[in-house]
């Protein structure tokens, strides 16, 4: 399985945290085997336009483009039907699991490749990681600080694929899903399976507003720096109210008073009902849509593809081609499945070797490469039995003979030319910021290999000859070679750099505590307090046990504040304290790199971990 950076940017919004990054898109890591995914959809990926065809003009990076592009947001298409064709796509080899995609065991990018395309929100996350409005979909305004209030008015056109009004019950019920609080008495897990609960932690009372309505308000009980992605899209209540055998007035009543028991038939339904038995989509009445694309009947090949059609309903700017097809293709075939037609946008690890392929196809291809939102670092366990536990001396002795350089050196700059080594954990290098904070942060000595003075920090920690078991993901070059140069320098510093690959190393491995150090990656988009969930001592994604109550309690602040200022002093003591700690060992930006076939426009690459499927809606195939 593959794991993203838990983030609003996933299908329903699901709040300030970040996902673990095995094969994320743009510039992710191919390290699954699965099945080749050449066939199953309906249509043909690489049957030409038709004719009357958009004309394209060239855009930055040699994009092509149907419509003129005005910053990081979406284009305006204008008054467009979908085009009678079909595009194809593959994030990678796992199958779709859910139409509920925010659940534990199903929010990877995967799924979140399916079912983003059919749920709108009030916002979405731009090329460059900005907070962009979806005016089509509603409006959000903060009508007041003291208390933090924000009002959403959701369009008066925005519904349901099946008809059903977008209302404020489906906000309702969706405040209720990630509020902890809502749990059977004596339970130790929430009523809902819910990958965030930072609604119910910051808006402790339900939305105000008339169930059947279009607005509605929420009140923080505290502020929120993050709060204007923290409500986005939901599921339909509607559909949980039918499936419970209860009205959608009862459900939402139910859920404003956390009523447990009334809720708990709507909760089985809200955690199972949704998952599905691979290419066995149910009634699709079950399964509606507020996005541009919904489920096609029958298009699930169980293994090789899932094919979408355009949403006849869809409120906003139709999809421009009528439907794409997700193909479940193992990475390491993206590029031939590109130069045979079987994809027509791919976005493969970015190696020197994919590259190259890449460009070897000529004008028949246009390549996107750039800055991402996700990036590689080594993590310390700090789990009992791991060598650097209880030892500031081999943390600090390992952070000064990694050779941070070297590796960004070797594998990433002949991809990317503008990379650089990264020092920062919550600010990208591309940021306005960076440099302000490192300066605050960052000890600098950390630039170059010590292996003087790690030789010297070796012997102090008394551990003579520290085997340092080094795991990731298997099936990753790049990170084996990354391994690979960390060991011929830290081994001369007296370590003992052990390669500990595995096929289960997310899914195992790393829960069990059976590393020293993991070298993987986080794939995001542009939060504030995002952070929170990886290195607070609670955070539920800290799998290496970290704890300092002094980071805690500045995260805490951070994630309280309304004052952009106050947000950035924060951020560079939470990143001094790190450094202080060496909690981690930051190494670089992911570079991303997109493929596209010639004839396909509107394909534009973004920094946020949703990749170039961002604006899936507007790709089109144009005659050349």
């Amino acid at each position: 399985m593959k794991y993203t950076k838990l983030s609003a940017a996933a299908a329903l919004a699901a709040g300030s945290a970040l996902i673990l990054s095995a094969c994320a898109p743009g510039g992710g890591d191919a390290d699954n085997t699965a099945s080749s995914g050449n066939g199953g959809a309906s249509g043909s990926a690489s049957q030409g336009g038709e004719a009357g065809a958009p004309e394209v003009t060239e855009g930055d990076k040699g994009q092509k483009l149907t419509a003129p592009v005005d910053g990081p947001g979406m284009a305006d298409l204008g008054d467009i039907q979908p085009q009678d064709d079909t595009i194809a796509y593959s994030v990678g080899a796992d199958d779709f699991v859910s139409y509920n995609g925010v659940q534990s065991n199903t929010y990877t990018t995967y799924n979140s490749a399916v079912v983003d395309r059919m749920f709108s929100s009030f916002w979405y996350f731009g090329t460059d990681g900005s907070v962009q409005r979806n005016e089509d979909f509603g409006t959000y305004e903060k009508v007041s600080d003291e208390p933090l209030q924000v009002k959403y008015t959701i369009a008066e056109d925005a519904k349901w694929s099946d008809g059903t009004p977008v209302t404020a019950a489906d906000y309702i019920l969706q405040w209720a899903v990630e509020n902890d609080t809502v749990k059977a008495e004596g339970a130790e897990a929430p009523l809902f399976d819910s990958i965030s609960f930072e609604q119910g932690k910051y808006i402790t009372e339900a939305p105000e507003g008339d169930p059947a309505g279009k607005e509605f308000t929420v009140t923080y009980a505290e502020p929120y720096a993050d709060w204007e992605i923290l409500i986005g899209s939901t599921l339909p209540a509607h559909i949980v109210a039918e499936k419970a055998g209860m009205t959608i007035e009862e459900l939402a009543e139910a859920a404003a008073n956390k009523d447990v028991e009334a809720l708990t038939p709507a909760a089985e339904f809200w955690n199972d009902g949704w998952d599905f038995n691979p290419g066995e989509l149910p009634d699709l009445a079950d399964v509606p849509s507020t996005g541009p694309y919904m489920f096609k009947e029958g298009g699930w090949q169980a293994g090789q593809s899932i094919t979408l059609t355009a949403n006849p309903e869809y409120f906003g700017t139709p999809a421009a081609t009528k439907e794409l097809v997700l193909r479940f293709a193992d990475p390491k075939t993206h590029v031939q499945a590109l130069q045979n037609g079987d994809l027509d946008v791919i976005e493969p690890q970015a190696t020197v070797d994919t590259l190259q392929q890449l460009e070897g196809l000529g004008d028949s291809v246009n390549i996107q490469t750039g800055d991402q939102m996700t990036w590689e670092h080594i993590d310390y366990s700090h789990v009992e039995g791991s060598v650097f536990a209880d030892s500031p001396e081999l943390r600090e002795a390992f952070a000064l003979c990694v050779p941070r350089q070297q590796i960004v050196d070797n594998l990433i700059k002949p991809i990317y030319p503008e990379a650089q080594v990264m020092n920062l954990r919550e600010v990208f290098p591309f940021q306005d910021d960076y440099q302000e904070v490192v300066d605050a942060a960052y000890p600098s000595e950390l630039d170059q290999p010590n292996l003087e003075r790690a030789k010297e920090l070796v012997e102090q920690s008394g551990v003579s000859n520290p085997t340092v078991r080094l795991g990731y993901q298997a099936g990753n070059p790049r990170r084996t070679e990354t391994v690979a140069l960390i060991k011929s320098s830290c081994d001369q510093a007296g370590f003992n750099i052990q390669d500990a690959n595995s096929p289960v190393f997310f899914t195992e491995v790393l829960p069990a505590g059976d590393v020293d150090a993991a070298l993987f990656a986080w794939a995001g988009s542009g939060q504030k307090a995002s952070g929170k969930n990886i290195y607070h001592t609670t955070g539920a994604q800290n799998q290496v046990k970290y704890s300092n109550p002094e980071v805690d309690a500045a995260f805490e602040a951070l994630a309280t504040s309304l004052d952009e200022d106050e947000q950035k002093e924060q951020t560079k003591i939470i990143e001094k304290l790190l450094w202080e700690d060496f909690q981690a060992i930051p190494l670089y930006a992911h570079p991303g790199v997109v493929g596209h076939n010639a004839d396909v426009a509107n394909v534009r690459d973004s920094a946020a971990q949703s990749g170039a499927l961002w604006n899936v809606e507007q790709w089109v195939r144009v005659q050349q």
